[in-house]
């Protein structure tokens, strides 16, 4: 439930509000808004509201919360959330791009696209260290070593690091070597992987998975939330349907109801909904039309070489072009980049 308070209500109330809800089990969320204060108790919905919470002092009035998704909901917060990185912000006007290799090969690749990444204008670099791959045989990245490249070129450069997270047990090497955390579409129910990073200060991307409705998405955002993590953002990068031409389908309108249904940032990956360079750009530009607060894109000097995914890859060049590109969508709907 949400218990809105008055505005200018008295911390006294809001404590008394608190340990209101506490007592019946509730978990207690404040936000403190420029107007007022949501005390939002979150748990079992069949304990139902209670008269003497509006009897109190400084409060306004009692809301249940319909949606099984508490705090991810407009109910629970009606502004959209800003993620704030240093001087990058996330959920804002500005449209942030996210671009690198699919994974980390060596320092001098890493150094490389991340030259190419910051003169193209973007502030955040992505590369993995640790790959999923549906083949053992794949290359599956290279672990610490790469989180060091990764860091090493975000400071080197001046770019945040966005890398994935398979495991609990990684979690704090990870955010060590990282600003932002990635959970792939692979992990988007692992359940222990996601209350784990629900513990950290860092924000966390959450893809969707393969076959994932969008409230079950958006339910595996409310594990991270309900840790105490409010740095998510949700990312759309396609979903499995009969469609063969491309490697996924780009689900546009999950896009639309993301932004609809929650609070949270939301991240389009055309790469991985498309798998072709061709139709990274296009998609790129829908996604922003759509709504969309960020683009991750895979970027590699010479795709016909990458170790991994580089038949999605952008060019040196045709990053460039994407971005010249996205800057004249982002005017036409009231963005910037």
């Amino acid at each position: 439930m949400l218990v809105v308070m008055e505005k200018g209500a008295s911390e006294e109330a809001i404590m008394k509000v608190s340990e209101k809800l506490e007592e019946r089990g509730f978990v207690v969320h404040l936000t403190r808004g420029v107007e007022r204060t949501i005390v939002a108790g979150v748990g079992d919905p069949t304990r139902g509201t209670d008269s003497s919470i509006e009897a109190i002092d400084g409060v306004d009035r009692v809301i249940g919360i319909m949606t099984p998704y508490k705090l991810a909901s407009r109910e629970f917060q009606a502004e959209d959330t800003v993620i704030e990185i240093g001087d990058v912000t996330i959920g804002g006007k500005e449209i942030q791009i996210m671009a690198g290799p699919c994974a980390v090969e060596s320092r001098g690749q890493a150094l490389e696209i991340a030259h190419i990444v910051k003169n193209a204008g973007a502030k955040i670099m992505r590369g993995g260290a640790y790959k999923p791959r549906t083949s053992p045989y794949d290359f599956q990245g290279l672990g610490e070593d790469g989180l060091k490249i990764l860091k090493e070129a975000g400071e080197t450069y001046g770019l945040k690091i966005i890398t994935e997270v398979m495991e609990p047990g990684a979690v704090e090497m990870v955010a060590h070597y990282s600003d932002i955390l990635q959970i792939g579409s692979r992990s988007m129910q692992n359940f222990p992987l996601l209350k784990k990073v629900s513990e950290i200060d860092k924000p966390v991307l959450l893809k969707r998975g393969l076959s994932a409705t969008i409230g079950e998405w958006i339910m595996a955002a409310e594990y991270i939330l309900s840790g105490g993590n409010r740095k998510v953002m949700l990312c759309e990068r396609g979903i499995r349907t009969f469609e063969s031409f491309t490697r996924n389908t780009l689900d546009l309108s999950a896009v639309a109801a993301a932004k609809q249904l929650t609070h949270l940032p939301v991240i389009v990956d055309p790469s991985h909904a498309t798998g072709k360079w061709r139709l990274v750009n296009p998609m790129a530009l829908a996604g922003i039309t759509a709504g969309a607060d960020g683009l991750i894109i895979e970027v590699h000097p010479r795709p016909s070489e990458a170790l991994c995914d580089g038949s999605q890859s952008l060019t040196e060049e045709n990053f460039n072009k994407l971005l010249a590109k996205i800057k004249q969508v982002a005017n036409a709907v009231d963005r910037e980049i």
